[in-house]
């Protein structure tokens, strides 16, 4: 089942040192939101808080970018404080998005990324 609302195809920027994907605009994070999220490829996602501040940085695998997105909504140890807006890219493999994510929280530093990750 294909979603339209969060189309992203992967779009990368070219920067002297690295390919940084192209994410989608600022969304709502809420559950109808994530819903519509597409699950077919490895995504990286930022949460922002109501000032497009970055809070968080992380990866979700294909076939569980939903699961992973749900359980920053209802499992306590996972939630993000002040967290209201979500940001996604998807990614061809795992593996670059593995590689992707550790740079943009190396040059992001998002609030509630553990240092040195």
């Amino acid at each position: 089942m294909y979603r339209r609302k969060f189309e992203c195809q992967l779009t990368l920027i070219n920067t002297p040192k690295n390919i940084m994907p192209k994410f989608t605009n600022a969304k709502k994070l809420n559950k109808t939101t994530i819903k519509n999220i597409p699950e077919d490829k490895p995504i990286i996602y930022r949460f922002l808080n109501n000032s497009n501040k970055e809070l968080y940085t992380g990866i979700a695998k294909r076939n569980r970018t939903q699961d992973r997105l749900i359980e920053h909504l209802d499992i306590k140890k996972e939630k993000i404080p002040g967290a209201t807006k979500i940001k996604i890219a998807q990614i061809p493999n795992i593996e670059k998005a593995k590689k992707l994510e550790k740079s943009l929280i190396k040059k992001l530093q998002p609030k509630f990324n553990i240092k040195n990750k």
